[in-house]
């Protein structure tokens, strides 16, 4: 991409410090969905991002409140989105805290529907080239870890938004799984039951139960969240859910699909997965 410094309107107090090229897995639409997602911040990247909170929101982009992991005092920044959708292109400025001045600039160019290049510039109010060289190489590892992870976060999002629309109705039949102590070894397990996937697993007290492995939210995944004093944490927002009856745990709002009951027979000890 050939856009200058003088294009962007960078301070000219700001020195260069690190860009990243990458091309993205994903369309420049989930790109935009993924941006304005303020509330992953410190639960996909936790390593990096201890507490987020909104200030003000808008079609324009938005203000928020950040701490860095391991989360002190002197870690907190205020953070603010600038997008510029006509020239596909997006600004995040440290305005206040840890790196304040700093201006993170992300040019965007569609590649196909599902594929976006991208180049990532960091502006920082430091002249003295050892230091800008350290940040710099220290922005670029960031960079990419951040990216890895968002990719494979809008890659799932995508394919279960179309699983979501070729899904057939319920049909209503069970799902035969063996005998008891045959499906106790292969736990926990993940079923399908009419196209939606469901893991079935033993809890303390030995109850089978199954749950959904999608978090109603943004299709965070659950498959392989480990169950925490009964409850399921999404990895994407931290949204908390009851892990017997799928209610919100958080006060949030939100519930897991009706899970369908775990029958075992009390003569043959054959479990069938029986929806509700």
């Amino acid at each position: 991409m050939t856009i200058d410094r003088k294009a962007l309107r960078v301070a000219p107090e700001l020195e260069l410090a690190a860009t990243y090229h990458r091309e993205v897995r994903a369309g420049i639409d989930r790109i935009w969905e993924n941006l304005f997602d303020w509330e992953h911040l410190p639960v996909l990247h936790g390593i990096y991002f201890n507490h987020v909170e909104l200030i003000e929101i808008g079609s324009w982009g938005w203000r928020v409140e950040l701490t860095k992991t391991p989360g002190t005092a002197d870690r907190r920044m205020l953070l603010e989105l600038r997008v510029d959708r006509a020239t596909s292109r997006y600004r995040v400025q440290t305005l206040a805290g840890d790196g304040a001045g700093t201006e993170i600039w992300t040019l965007l160019r569609p590649v196909c529907p599902q594929r976006t290049a991208i180049e990532v510039r960091y502006y920082l109010p430091e002249r003295r080239p050892e230091r800008i060289a350290m940040l710099g190489e220290k922005y670029r590892c960031s960079c990419e870890r951040l990216w890895d992870q968002d990719e494979a976060m809008m890659m799932r999002r995508e394919a279960l938004l179309a699983r979501a629309a070729a899904r057939p109705k319920r049909s209503g039949a069970p799902v035969a799984l063996g005998p008891l102590p045959e499906l106790q070894r292969r736990l926990p397990l993940v079923v399908e039951l009419d196209g939606e996937p469901f893991r079935i697993l033993e809890l303390a007290d030995g109850v089978l139960v199954a749950h959904a492995t999608t978090c109603p939210h943004w299709l965070g995944p659950l498959e392989e969240v480990e169950p925490e004093n009964g409850m399921l944490r999404c990895p994407w927002h931290g949204y908390l859910f009851d892990i017997r009856t799928g209610e919100s745990a958080d006060g949030r709002g939100y519930r897991l699909v009706t899970a369908p009951r775990v029958v075992i027979d009390p003569v043959t000890s054959e479990v069938t997965l029986t929806p509700v």
